[in-house]
């Protein structure tokens, strides 16, 4: 009997340990899960510190200036037409009261997707953060217009015409019918619109699976007098890209912001497996606490995918955004 009590004692003792194991375990991946969402932030919020292409790996928060490259990638803007899907023009977009400074576009919550497909194949994708459609900016002076439109893109595409993953900034001029485009701007015209665009340098990146989307972050920040930057986040890696605000002095002009997962340029879609729903969260910073509010009808890229919207929310406070889900 004596033995049977000490072998019971050994089990409940082994038992114990077992389980003040696993705890001690899951307080310390909830440290590092915590440590690493932090130095998210941390990156996001440092700008670098000139223009150029940037990569910080955790704990880090040196950005380490590295090599640019070039991209060929062209955004399809917005044309008008009636839509069930995201993207096209049926998408939020977080609007504020005052100018935007920085937004950051995350999926905070992502169930079902087991796969997702673009025009080129498996996990081909961007995640754009893209600016109103705005008028009244000094970049129409500056290139010698009398008036013009701009937008700007901070974009994270996955593999875009077999380049591999980059992150980069898309730059949009909408200008006179029959005006040309300043030099270094390749022209794209349509019988809607005659538009200028041009790409900073592109920071090479990882192609990350759809399947990961809650690991992924997508901000955009911009200065007057300063640098516009894109950062993009994704576990222990930061990539950072800036090119100077007069590019499209889009510091003058951003009051609303659009988030998502779309195809991968031209005015492709990104395709999800059925039963995906995806969780969107649209952080904006206009200097104050105010909740902004949620624009319906408000997407100003011709990208799209397969998802339908479901309602918006937003809310106010030290870090105000919108949030809505879309699924299939």
């Amino acid at each position: 009997m004596a033995k049977l009590v000490a072998v019971a004692g050994l089990v409940s003792a082994g038992a114990f340990l077992s389980a003040a194991s696993a705890s001690t375990f899951d307080v310390a991946a909830d440290a590092q899960a915590q440590a690493l969402s932090s130095w998210h932030e941390t990156m996001r919020h440092m700008a670098p510190p000139t223009a150029g292409c940037f990569h910080a790996a955790y704990p880090s928060v040196i950005w380490a200036k590295t090599s640019c490259g070039t991209t060929s990638y062209r955004s399809n803007p917005h044309v008008n037409g009636a839509v069930e899907t995201v993207g096209n023009g049926n998408d939020y977009a977080a609007a504020t009261a005052n100018l935007t400074g920085s937004a950051t576009g995350s999926f905070p919550v992502v169930t079902g997707v087991t796969s997702e497909t673009g025009s080129s194949g498996a996990n081909d994708y961007t995640l754009q953060l893209n600016t109103n459609l705005a008028n009244s900016s000094p970049a129409c002076a500056h290139y010698g217009y009398s008036s013009c439109q701009v937008w700007e893109q901070f974009i994270y595409s996955s593999n875009y015409v077999g380049k591999g993953a980059q992150v980069f900034i898309q730059n949009w001029m909408f200008i006179p019918a029959h005006a040309k485009c300043p030099s270094g701007w390749s022209q794209y015209r349509t019988s809607s619109y005659n538009g200028c665009y041009k790409n900073s340098s592109a920071v090479n990146s990882v192609t990350v699976p759809a399947t990961q989307l809650a690991n992924m972050k997508l901000a955009g920040a911009v200065a007057a007098n300063g640098n516009d930057t894109v950062t993009f986040t994704n576990g222990s890696n930061a990539y950072a890209v800036s090119e100077p605000d007069t590019t499209l002095y889009i510091a003058d002009v951003w009051k609303q912001s659009e988030f998502n997962i779309v195809g991968n340029g031209g005015g492709s879609a990104a395709t999800f497996n059925p039963g995906s729903s995806v969780t969107v969260n649209v952080q904006v910073n206009d200097g104050s606490t105010n909740a902004p509010s949620c624009l319906a009808n408000a997407g100003t890229t011709g990208e799209t995918n397969n998802l339908n919207l479901g309602s918006c929310s937003a809310t106010g406070g030290t870090a105000p955004f919108i949030q809505f889900t879309e699924s299939n």
